[in-house]
């Protein structure tokens, strides 16, 4: 089975919260998109097989929700807030700010896999627009010259060989 056992831990170890195997199944998700960074195809298989469940229940629940990447992203997913908020407080700018600074376009991801681009239709923070999402971690009121430094944290993170934009993230505790 390709879901470790870390993973595998982590579940067990809050089943008891859950009042169904099929409550797990977001858990399970997050833990995995965590543990690999992506959901696979194989790993859809994995957690069906793991939970019990039918593999057509999983993959209905990681299509629904978009927080799960079914498709490899990089290192740093940036997602930026384009709903009319943000839109109106220039995030159009900083989306061509990274466009240009990074060297692909949204929905991409840059060649060396660090930096994954794409546009969120709404994250929630319409009152500190515009916003971007980096992996977990929001960052708000952001103006281009922030931007820039936020990119150059991230690169000098990335090559320190931190974890970027996961702030919050606590191993092993759910949620």
């Amino acid at each position: 089975m390709a879901i470790s056992e870390k993973v595998k831990k982590t579940i067990e170890g809050i089943r008891h919260q859950f009042p169904t195997t099929q409550a797990l199944l977001i858990p399970l998700l997050h833990e995995i998109q965590q543990d690999k960074n992506w959901i696979s195809p194989e790993s859809l298989k994995d957690a069906a097989e793991f939970l019990e469940l039918p593999l057509a229940k999983v993959k209905e629940v990681a299509t629904f929700y978009t927080m799960f990447k079914l498709e490899p992203v990089g290192k740093v997913n940036l997602q930026l807030c384009v709903n009319i908020s943000c839109w109106l407080n220039g995030s159009e700018k900083l989306l061509h700010c990274m466009e240009k600074r990074l060297k692909i376009g949204c929905g991409e991801t840059t060649a060396d896999g660090k930096y994954t681009l794409s546009e969120a239709e709404c994250l929630a923070s319409c009152g500190t627009a515009p916003v971007l999402q980096v992996n977990e971690d929001y960052y708000e009121n952001l103006d281009v010259p922030q931007l820039n430094k936020l990119l150059d944290q991230f690169d000098s993170e990335l090559a320190a060989g931190k974890v970027v934009g996961k702030s919050t993230h606590q191993p092993g505790v759910w949620p």
